[in-house]
């Protein structure tokens, strides 16, 4: 269970649109017991530990968290933490799965016979496969309450003077804002901006090429935000330069709209930007599927910040606000719940020189590397589960059939959606009053999971008290089905003194769930050439970091090598043009040894001391 539930303390703005087909969850829910009507506790943002994993660089109070939303806030709430401006780009509810490509790495011993012969490594003769990253699938309420509350959190932080950039498209952004109209209230609204971008059409398309995103910017305070507009101007086309270059005695314009066309500096950007999806700078590239371009942010950034403000994004992906707010002299705050995404920020921030704590929330769910995998990982742990069988509905994860009890309707609450995380009265008020007698299968027995329980004698004196069938309700703690699969990698090293130091040889590394999807993809890909690897699996490591300072609590990279999906190496955040020789070298004594695979699962060992 969280430690304690935070306020949202901002209630939204009264009088204002709503849409009344959600329920915005931190309202007071009714349900009855007895002929008796109760309300649920009005809770606001789950509050749990949080544990420092890392600090990159100096002392710093720029922040890459790993968590939801919600307890992200909450965190910042109980730090006294407020944000100057909040870029979020959330998952569009666009129906689709997103993948990251991964890379099998240059064997050491083949780049070595690469490097010898002056050879360069042939884009097609990477191997790689698909791993998914999450999946942006929702039912439209679902969706909007999910939104609601995270917009109610992030409300919550905002510094009075601050502004915030919703980045969604045309599958809900129109509902979104008004939601947005609610919560920050539509006097706050300053402007629509609609990102237009360009990629081939499709001959046979039956509509326009959709080729944009829409931006809604909302301020806490319309007469009291920050609004850089001189900073962001752009240069006039040459027609307008041309036009205007005699000053206002060679323009149709004259007085004062002569000075204001002529700006020396440009023009103020309309609220349609064409900057390129395509990643202008190829260093900006970092193989995440949903990246924004830097120049994106950098126009966002400065017209709504001034340098040394806080600058957040709660669904970082990439992490290019965190990227471009470093840049700009700006403090940062990255927050994901997805490994990839952190690993992906906290690689990019460290080469480009910035320095950053690490946090991850304790809300006792062990993710693999992000929720929508937990999620299918989840049909494979639970024994005997099947997924779509007749008779039950959407609510079901899947069921059991078992020779004595028959079809068991299996409940497992959503990771991606945290109004589902606490088990409490009214949601069971739900199962046994709506779920179970709309069941169309004869039914003796079902099985609801649970991450956290709001009073578990309570809630199962509850269930005796009200279950109107004759279904036996079982409840079960889905943290203990978890807590007992993610296996490590093994790896194998060979530690020697050396001239100048300490060197660490990776003999051998083996990674039983990268090998079973290797597998898997080689047995759907007959078409292909099959993935064959070493029998020392070393092309499956992306990062080695050594720790010479700490032999266990927070990990302080004393030094630490990358590898790229061509072979070469980046050794503590610069980029080379060295193949990887299966080594790593420090000055210091090693206490700790950590190693990435290419998916992004982490193993940290303790070394034996060199004698």
């Amino acid at each position: 269970m969280p430690i304690k539930y935070i306020s949202h303390a901002k209630n939204p703005v009264e009088g204002q649109a709503i849409l009344n087909n959600i329920t915005r969850p931190q309202r007071v829910l009714r349900y009855r017991e007895n002929n008796q009507v109760f309300d649920r506790i009005q809770r606001g943002m789950p509050f749990y530990e949080v544990e420092t994993q890392e600090i990159i660089g100096e002392p710093s109070d720029n922040l890459v968290l790993r968590g939801e939303c919600l307890s992200a806030c909450a965190y910042l709430k109980t730090q006294n933490i407020q944000v100057d401006l909040v870029y979020i780009d959330p998952p569009f509810a666009s129906g689709a799965d997103y993948a990251k490509k991964v890379y099998i790495r240059k064997h050491p011993k083949l780049a070595e016979k690469i490097a010898a012969a002056e050879q360069t490594m042939d884009s097609e003769e990477l191997r790689s496969f698909e791993e998914k990253m999450y999946g942006d699938m929702w039912q439209k309420e679902d969706y909007l309450n999910w939104m609601y509350e995270n917009l109610m959190a992030i409300k919550s932080v905002m510094s009075d003077t601050a502004s915030i950039y919703v980045h969604l498209d045309w599958h809900i952004g129109h509902y979104v804002k008004i939601l947005m109209d609610e919560v920050f209230g539509e006097g706050n609204f300053i402007n629509e901006i609609i990102w237009c971008y360009s990629r081939p059409s499709i001959n046979s398309q039956k509509n326009f090429t959709k080729l944009h995103d829409t931006i809604f910017w909302y301020s806490a305070d319309r007469d009291n935000f920050i609004a850089n507009m001189n900073d962001v101007r752009i240069e006039y086309s040459e027609k307008t330069k041309e036009r205007n270059k005699y000053g206002s005695g060679g323009s149709k314009y004259s007085g004062e709209s002569t000075e204001r066309i002529t700006h020396e500096d440009g023009k103020i950007p309309e609220d349609y930007w064409n900057i390129p999806m395509v990643v202008g700078n190829a260093n900006e590239v970092v193989g995440y599927s949903t990246q924004k371009p830097e120049a994106l942010l950098q126009r966002i950034i400065k017209a709504s910040s001034n340098e040394n403000m806080i600058i957040a994004d709660f669904f970082g992906g990439s992490g290019v606000t965190a990227k471009v707010a470093h840049d700009l002299g700006r403090r940062f705050i990255h927050c994901d719940v997805g490994i990839n995404s952190i690993q992906t920020v906290r690689d990019r921030l460290k080469e480009a020189g910035a320095s950053f704590q690490m946090l991850e929330i304790q809300d006792g769910v062990s993710l693999f590397r992000n929720p929508q995998q937990t999620m299918d990982k989840l049909a494979t742990l639970i024994p005997s589960l099947q997924r779509g069988v007749e008779g039950i509905g959407a609510f079901w994860f899947g069921s059991i059939v078992d020779s004595k009890l028959g079809t068991m309707p299996v409940y497992v609450p959503n990771l991606l959606n945290s109004q589902e995380k606490v088990l409490d009265i009214p949601q069971m008020n739900q199962i046994l009053n709506q779920e179970l007698p709309d069941l169309d299968i004869d039914v003796k027995k079902v099985i609801v999971y649970y991450i956290d329980i709001d009073g578990e004698q309570a809630l199962k004196k509850f269930i005796h008290n009200n279950n109107n069938t004759n279904i036996e309700v079982e409840l079960k703690d889905l943290k203990n089905l978890l807590h007992d699969v993610v296996i490590e990698d093994i790896v194998k090293v060979k530690c020697s003194e050396v001239e100048d130091g300490f060197e660490v040889e990776i003999m051998e590394f083996i990674s039983d769930r990268l090998l079973q999807k290797i597998e898997t993809f080689n047995q759907k890909s007959s078409t292909k050439t099959p993935i064959v690897m070493s029998d020392d699996g070393l092309e499956l490591i992306e990062m080695i970091a050594l720790d010479c300072e700490n032999d266990s609590g927070v990990w302080q990279s004393s030094t630490e090598i990358k590898i790229d999906k061509l072979g070469f190496v980046m050794k503590d955040g610069v980029k080379t043009k060295t193949f990887w020789d299966g080594k790593v070298f420090s000055e210091k004594q090693v206490k700790r040894l950590k190693v990435r695979n290419i998916s992004g699962d982490e193993t940290v060992m303790m070394l034996e001391a060199v004698q």
